[in-house]
């Protein structure tokens, strides 16, 4: 099997990280697997958010807990978290776009030797005062930019989760 097949079979959404930080890097290196991923007509639409900075991390943890109504720590203790948000004005695809970017980073995350996981309420959040302050203070058009999703990722720890059986019929074929 080559190494891509093998990536794409093997990588797991991980919930439990050291407070190791990647190599700057390594970061870039899977941001920029992020920026090739397919966009409707080539618009690009996406932009990713790469954060290492601990305290803003932890701001954006305690901002996505909230929109849970929850206290705990919805990254899962990850270090990085690379945020991916979508110009909703320039493409009718920004959403699927923005999907296929978190898809790259999550498979280049696993392809550099980290755990990833994919999570969610990066909308909720940029939609919040405390959020638009922050893609304000990069210069980021807040009117625009619409959160897609949370890349978490950093050192695993603990054991390698298993994948889970396929469900049935997950394929249909009409040849």
């Amino acid at each position: 099997m080559n190494t891509t097949m093998n990536d794409l079979l093997t990588r797991r959404s991980i919930r439990s990280y050291t407070d190791e930080v990647p190599p700057r890097e390594v970061i870039e290196e899977i941001c920029n697997a992020g920026t090739y991923a397919p966009t409707g007509m080539n618009r690009q639409a996406p932009i990713i958010l790469a954060v290492t900075n601990r305290e803003v991390r932890d701001e954006m943890s305690r901002l996505n807990a909230a929109v849970m109504g929850a206290d705990s720590d919805p990254f899962y203790g990850a270090p990085v978290v690379l945020v991916v948000l979508a110009d909703s004005t320039a493409a009718m695809t920004w959403k699927e776009d923005g999907s296929l970017v978190m898809g790259n980073l999550l498979n280049a995350a696993h392809a550099k030797g980290l755990g990833s996981c994919w999570i969610h309420r990066a909308k909720e959040v940029f939609e919040t005062e405390e959020g638009k302050a922050i893609l304000a203070g990069l210069g980021i058009d807040t009117t625009k930019y619409v959160g897609i999703g949370n890349c978490i990722l950093g050192y695993v720890k603990g054991d390698y989760p298993e994948a889970r059986p396929r469900k049935e019929n997950y394929v249909y074929w009409i040849e």
